[in-house]
């Protein structure tokens, strides 16, 4: 009796553990998010109270867009209609934080920074080189 109680509390302990990864994930944004605001603030040449007030508004744009994916997936023009709303919605709130063209340029920014993104991983790929949590993908 007594293994059966210790399988199944393992089994839920498990299950709770990778359910809160995953709501712990969604908010905090991750570590490619953080360097993806970063990318953008240097890009944009933002000022450090500029940068302070983009934070936020930033990481919170990136955890909608990735919900509206989920949410989306199944239907690609769905997907289209939902991420452009969304990115109309945030230019506004970029626009309140720098001027108009630089909340223009963040879009802009953001695709090459996941265009160097995929090419570093495919270039690590073809060189056999383990991904390495602990280096940089943008140096």
């Amino acid at each position: 009796m007594k293994k059966y109680f210790l399988i199944i509390t393992l089994f839920f302990l498990t299950g709770f553990t990778a359910l809160a990864q995953d709501g712990e994930n969604d908010d905090r944004g991750g570590k490619l998010q953080e360097r993806m605001r970063e990318y953008i603030q240097k890009r944009l040449n933002l000022t450090k109270n500029e940068a302070q007030r983009f934070s936020p508004v930033f990481l919170r744009y990136i955890v909608e867009l990735r919900r509206t994916h989920r949410e989306n997936i199944s239907d690609k023009p769905m997907l289209q209609l939902k991420v452009a709303e969304l990115r109309v919605r945030f230019r506004n709130e970029f626009k309140q934080i720098v001027d108009e063209q630089r909340a223009n340029k963040i879009y802009e920014y953001q695709r090459e920074f996941e265009i160097k993104i995929i090419d570093e991983l495919q270039n690590r790929r073809i060189e056999n080189k383990p991904l390495r949590r602990n280096r940089s993908l943008i140096e």
